[in-house]
């Protein structure tokens, strides 16, 4: 497809005169049109014709060419004059008077004096900038008895307007090399927007706000993310110096200083900006300035992003709170406070004996609240060699120390960002790395090994101990300070000797776990029947962990003989003193537990399904043990 010709538009009323002479010429090259408008009226219509599309170059004459070319944002060519040009005009004059006044926006020398001397005539030069200029002159010639006047269209009208005679003074030839001038700005114009174009499209793609500027801060591109942030059209802000359109983001200094200026924050529009000014250099000389804003929020997705990408897949908590067993009073205000907790983004500390489910908790902690689609990062600190817990916990730069690895490393804090840390066993942590610690939680921000600025980090905090933290506060192994950041929200999970009531559910659970392991779920009812009168009585101080152990130690036994021998019960589990198994016991542990089913059952409003499966029994067990049959 050919590009179309130029649209050119001669402004003044006398240079139409010379359009039948020159258009034929011009036809097949450009179209060529006529505004019979100055000053103001011209500018409002080029300016409209420019907004439609209808225009791309403008020709003019004299002061109002010099007006319209400040005031307007596209090519204005001015008709210059010639010595021929002036020789013509004279000539003409002087067939009305040897007197002749010579009306110029700029003063003609060379050129004048040597017509003058040609055709022996007397010229008086008046310079003029404004039609105001113009018309104080043409009266005060008319008062000094001049009767010809040369000049543009303007002057000759007023000239005519005040009884003398005028001559214009512009060439047909004049005209010419005004659209040959014209046509070959409209040519390098066309070029200059082809490549425009190719870097507009690349600017509207991106969603940084992004402006570039001449040597004056004249707007000469921008994309449609930095008009909205301009709140301009993007066709209007063209050519308007920026720092008018919002003095928060010139460029001015840029441009004075040739040096870039990086990474300033800037607030707009209720809303923070990075803001980057680069100069354009031309050599030595700075011939423009780029600014690149984005938004702040956009910064913290893409980090956010960034970091998602970059640790690996395994940090998620696959724990619910419901997951979590237990009816008995201490469980659930246990389980009640979790919920509590969860709705909330303060620190949390859990303490309870080894075993008791302590990462369960801050797992289902983790996905009872807001975070729960972000990363789960759990690390145990009594189990990490103190040398490399630092480089683990708060990741370090590259050559940071020896056999630090190549492009540094993200710590476990980063990699949680966004999400939940979970500080298992936090009553270990060295006490160097306790003032670290401390003030992650105080300033929101991890220092790296080995770097020298920080990383803000948006992390929430589980911390979890079985120790007496108090007592290492008082023996000096644990800073106070650090302890009280942690124990905001506290949360004590019970051993399991203070809830017998929830045994039998948990030894059903796991019962069921393991003997589906090992292929044998249909012996479920009479292990867990065999099992349960073996492990009341126990002080459990392994707590739920070693109640598992048992479970899956007998299920092995179990599977191997096809059933679970009560005999041998006390050789497969040593730990368990050996209960005797009298009728008069039976009895009673019979009776405590349908007494146990029955407050299942109403907490689970009579529905024998759900109680089944807090028991972690058959609905046909548990119907077979509320009626008193084995």
């Amino acid at each position: 497809m050919s590009p179309r010709n130029p649209r050119i538009w001669l402004i003044g009323f006398s240079l139409a005169n010379y359009l039948p002479e020159v258009l034929a010429d011009y036809s097949a090259r450009a179209e060529v049109r006529v505004m019979n408008r100055l000053f103001d009226e011209a500018l409002a219509e080029a300016r409209r014709l420019l907004e439609s599309g209808d225009a791309d170059v403008f020709i003019a004459a004299g002061a109002n060419g010099a007006w319209l070319r400040e005031r307007l944002n596209a090519p204005v060519v001015q008709i210059r004059v010639s010595g021929f040009d002036i020789l013509h005009a004279l000539k003409a004059a002087r067939a009305v008077s040897e007197r002749i006044a010579l009306f110029g926006y700029q003063t003609v020398r060379a050129e004048l004096e040597e017509v003058k001397a040609l055709l022996n005539v007397q010229v008086e030069q008046v310079q003029y900038s404004t039609p105001e200029d113009t018309e104080i002159g043409i009266a005060s010639l008319a008062q000094r008895g001049y009767r010809v006047v040369v000049g543009s269209s303007m002057v000759c009208r007023l000239a005519r307007e005040a009884g003398m005679a005028a001559v214009f003074l512009y060439s047909a030839q004049s005209v010419r090399r005004a659209l040959d001038d014209a046509i070959e700005i409209a040519r390098i114009a066309g070029l200059e927007q082809a490549r425009h174009a190719w870097l507009d499209a690349g600017l509207k793609a991106l969603d940084e706000a992004v402006v570039a500027v001449d040597a004056e801060e004249r707007i000469r591109s921008l994309n449609p993310a930095c008009a909205r942030l301009l709140g301009v059209v993007a066709e209007r802000a063209m050519g308007r110096r920026l720092g008018e359109l919002n003095p928060l983001l010139s460029l001015n200094e840029v441009l004075a200083s040739g040096t870039a200026d990086a990474e300033r924050i800037v607030g707009l529009g209720g809303r923070t900006w990075l803001v980057n000014r680069l100069p354009i250099m031309e050599g030595a000389a700075c011939t423009g300035a780029v600014l690149a804003a984005r938004e702040a929020g956009a910064i913290q997705r893409a980090d956010r992003s960034l970091r998602t990408q970059a640790r690996p897949r395994q940090f998620t908590a696959r724990h619910r709170l419901d997951d979590i067993l237990g009816t008995s009073d201490v469980m659930r205000r246990a389980l009640a406070a979790a919920r509590q907790y969860a709705a909330v983004e303060a620190t949390v500390l859990i303490t309870g004996e080894s075993g008791t489910g302590k990462e369960l908790f801050a797992q289902g902690i983790h996905n009872a609240g807001r975070r729960a689609e972000a990363p789960f990062v759990a690390i145990n600190c009594a189990a990490v060699a103190e040398s490399l817990l630092e480089s683990e916990l708060f990741g370090h730069e590259e050559g940071a120390f020896t056999g630090a690895r190549k492009g540094g490393k993200i710590g476990l804090i980063e990699t949680a960002h966004t999400g939940t840390l979970f500080l298992d066993e936090i009553g270990e942590l060295p006490p160097a790395l306790q003032a670290k610690l401390l003030r992650v939680l105080q300033e929101r921000e991890v220092l790296r090994v080995g770097a020298t600025e920080p990383t803000p980090v948006d992390v929430r905090i589980i911390a979890a101990t079985h120790r007496d933290l108090r007592q290492a506060i008082a023996d000096g192994r644990f800073r106070e300070d650090l302890f009280y950041r942690l124990n905001i929200l506290a949360l004590r999970l019970p051993p399991l000797r203070e809830r017998p009531e929830d045994l039998a559910a948990l030894a059903g659970y796991f019962a069921r776990s393991a003997l589906a392991r090992l292929g044998r779920a249909d012996t479920l009812d009479s292990f867990v029947a065999a099992l349960l009168p073996r492990l009341s009585g126990y002080a459990w101080p392994g707590n739920i962990r070693e109640l598992e152990n048992l479970v899956e130690r007998a299920a092995v036994f179990a599977a191997g003989e096809g059933h679970l021998d009560v005999a041998t019960l006390g050789d497969i589990m040593p730990e368990l003193a050996v209960l005797p198994v009298a009728s008069e016991l039976r009895l009673t542990s019979r009776e405590a537990e349908r007494d146990h089913i029955r407050r299942v059952l109403a907490e689970s409003d009579g529905d024998r399904s759900i109680a089944a499966k807090r028991l972690g029994i058959s609905r046909t067990t548990l119907w077979r043990r509320l009626n008193g049959d084995t």
